[in-house]
């Protein structure tokens, strides 16, 4: 039986997602899994909305979060990015490997446009420009810090690869499970 299970056995490294579907993912998705160590230099994560921009990870927090004075600390922290909830399913995911700096709320030249491009982007575009002042408002605390995370190495899946040359399948990796 294991002799007939491994000739199935496959690298998933195969089944990467095309550079547009990383963009779109990178770009549809609001939110993702920040993780970073703790001062025992244990992993934890938490689950947190993110703007992609400037070929970057955005999120802000309050300076009271145990994860600010974790990331002063130690820089190196990683983003896992999940297509669940979007139009595709789930199984196409990026996980990113990098550093993230804290901006203090008065970073102004960073405050002026990442407010308004994250809150459009957590309200969608065609929400009045009320409700976007409103949600900025609700950022614009002294408490408030931006994230920056700065990507340096990538991990991308795409399920629906794998689901494709999966007997029976339809070729989506939802449909794989059924």
């Amino acid at each position: 039986m294991v002799k007939e299970a491994t000739k199935f056995a496959r690298e998933l490294s195969e089944f990467s997602l095309d550079f547009e579907d990383e963009q779109e993912l990178l770009s549809t998705q609001k939110e993702c899994t920040f993780i970073w160590t703790n001062k025992d230099g244990e992993p934890i994560g938490v689950m947190m909305t993110y703007l992609w921009a400037r070929e970057k990870v955005w999120l802000f927090c309050t300076e009271k979060r145990v994860r600010v004075a974790a990331v002063r600390r130690d820089p190196r922290t990683c983003i896992v990015i999940s297509s669940a909830g979007l139009h595709w399913g789930t199984g196409k995911t990026i996980t990113f490997k990098g550093t993230t700096k804290v901006h203090a709320h008065d970073a102004t030249e960073i405050r002026n446009w990442l407010y308004q491009d994250y809150v459009s982007k957590l309200h969608g575009k065609e929400a009045n420009q009320e409700r976007i002042d409103f949600f900025k408002g609700v950022l614009a605390v002294p408490e408030r810090v931006a994230l920056e995370f700065t990507p340096d190495k990538s991990i991308t899946y795409d399920g629906d690869k794998m689901a494709a040359m999966t007997p029976g399948s339809s070729g989506r990796f939802d449909d794989m499970w059924k």
